[in-house]
């Protein structure tokens, strides 16, 4: 089983709180993430905040906004749950 992200909810400075499944909540610090070629749009802040989305059962951005699952960008749920970008893991 992996884990699925129930809820994100996104923040003015690149940080990401992400809900899963099993009740863990970690807020993730996307800052450096943004600096990677694929995850550039994101620089922008109101694509960052707006577009910021649960889709695949994990964190995305839903770029299109049409909520097509192969065009978003996501990040693989085992990744996530792993804390590598982990700010603060809260429960």
């Amino acid at each position: 089983m992996f884990p699925k992200v129930v809820q994100v909810i996104p923040t003015k400075d690149y940080s990401v709180y992400v809900y899963f499944e099993d009740g863990k909540i970690v807020c993730y610090d996307m800052a450096a993430m943004i600096e990677k070629e694929v995850f550039r749009p994101l620089k922008d802040l109101d694509v960052f905040m707006d577009t910021c989305t649960v889709m695949n059962d994990t964190l995305a951005w839903d770029i299109g906004g049409n909520r097509d699952n192969t065009m978003c960008l996501d990040i693989d749920p085992d990744t996530l749950y792993e804390l590598p970008f982990a700010k603060e893991e809260i429960a």
